[in-house]
């Protein structure tokens, strides 16, 4: 089943909205709109068995990254209308489907059709598109059905293919923690070094740092150094999520303390490794590392990254080593940083130079406390929009008319998100 039509609580939630943001933002209005409906209406499809589908948008894959991201906002209706709450029940139950089928690979077929990336040197199915392991591809889901959970009061998502996945993670993050230990390689043959990894598909060398090690960035490109920081920073936060619900819902003792060392396993490596000096020599947390002492200073448009820490619930957005870190990134320091005539902010190894996310400005305008600064990127999100009304993959700084991605529903909601967050409409957390 697909969505012919808005569902009554979001069509009044729109209503609401629009309302909101009166005639001085007609135009956020407007654009809230087409995004907020464009979800429902293009990428959600319901199955028989109650499970829940989600195409990313003009690729015919689910990512399990993506698709927690695009069903986020619909939370804070999902508290009132049951129906909802159904559909992003039945999306964790499949995300988990997913990810008892194999929890290295990040996004999956809706049918066991072998489409995707089958000549990929890994070990993949006819459910797999794409086997390229992330961190952020596990904590997502841990996530979604997490915050379900605590906006609706809903358990019957917790069933025993959760409690499967939940221990599939827990051993995967594990395991990862010392990579040589690990059977998981990848390699692609291709000609752009961002969609391989080198050294026979291990990636560069790793020393154990208490950290669980991640092949690719949540952009899909390849990390430099195993130690992916931001989404280590997401495993501490769901780490947390899963020590809770164990304790308190499901109530077994041995997944609360296997949760438990992991988080503070990987808590330590961060405040032992994690961190680099800037160009004025302060102290901020690194992009990735190796142990080994080689570290990234950068941060990537595509979340989890360092920029969303606070959003993402491991940190105040006041945290003093945060704002300095924040401060640094949003500056040429960061390689990915980019401005240009129309815009400024951070693009991605994914995407050409001066390409700049609407992702990137939405979370920037999240994890401020400054209102002046919200509206000033809800402003520049509408006026770079390409005349679409929807948000694309990323955009030129110098000719906003020159994007990619004509259809990717993650961008939409994160412009919904920060919409909300700016009239104090969020998800509970």
């Amino acid at each position: 089943m697909v969505y012919k039509d808005i569902p009554k609580s979001v069509q009044e939630f729109m209503d609401k909205m629009t309302q909101k943001c009166g005639e001085e933002h007609a135009d956020w209005a407007e654009n809230f709109t087409a995004a907020f409906a464009n979800t429902l209406l293009t990428t959600v499809k319901r199955h028989a068995d109650g499970t829940t589908f989600l195409l990313t948008g003009d690729i015919p894959a689910m990512w399990l990254r993506d698709s927690t991201a695009q069903v986020r906002p619909y939370l804070v209706i999902a508290k009132e209308d049951e129906e909802l709450a159904e559909m992003i029940s039945g999306l964790v139950e499949k995300q988990f489907f997913y990810i008892n089928i194999d929890p290295y690979a990040n996004a999956f077929n809706e049918e066991e059709n072998g489409a995707g990336h089958q000549l990929d040197h890994t070990k993949m199915n006819g459910w797999i598109w794409e086997r390229k392991y992330e961190i952020d591809s596990l904590c997502y889901p841990v996530q979604l059905a997490y915050l379900l959970y605590k906006n609706t009061g809903r358990t019957s998502h917790f069933d025993t293919s959760f409690v499967e996945g939940v221990k599939k993670i827990l051993h995967v993050f594990k395991t990862e923690q010392n990579h040589e230990h690990s059977d998981y390689t990848f390699t692609r043959d291709t000609t752009r070094k961002e969609d391989t990894l080198i050294n026979e598909g291990r990636g560069a060398k790793v020393a154990p740092t208490g950290m669980t090690w991640s092949g690719f960035r949540p952009s899909d490109d390849a990390c430099s150094y195993g130690y992916l920081i931001p989404s280590n920073m997401f495993a501490v936060v769901v780490l947390g999520y899963i020590e809770e619900l164990f304790q308190t819902v499901l109530e077994d003792h041995s997944i609360v303390e296997k949760a438990k060392k992991l988080r503070e396993d990987i808590q330590q490596g961060i405040n032992k490794y994690g961190l680099v000096e800037n160009h004025a020599q302060e102290s901020v947390y690194a992009y990735e590392v190796d142990g080994l002492g080689n570290a990234t200073l950068m941060d990537d448009s595509n979340v989890p990254n360092l920029i969303a820490a606070p959003y993402l619930g491991y940190c105040s957005s006041q945290d003093e080593r945060y704002l300095l870190t924040r401060k640094t990134l949003l500056s040429k320091e960061n390689p990915y940083f980019y401005e240009g005539r129309y815009a400024k902010g951070i693009g991605s190894s994914h995407t050409p130079v001066n390409y700049v996310w609407p992702i990137a400005l939405a979370m920037e305008g999240m994890t401020t406390e400054d209102k002046a600064e919200k509206e000033r990127i809800l402003d520049l999100l509408v006026a770079t929009d390409a005349g679409t009304h929807l948000m694309h993959e990323g955009f030129d700084v110098d000719d906003p008319k020159k994007y990619t991605r004509e259809w990717f529903s993650w961008a939409n909601m994160m412009f919904c998100e920060l919409v909300m967050d700016y009239f104090d409409i969020r998800v509970e957390k």
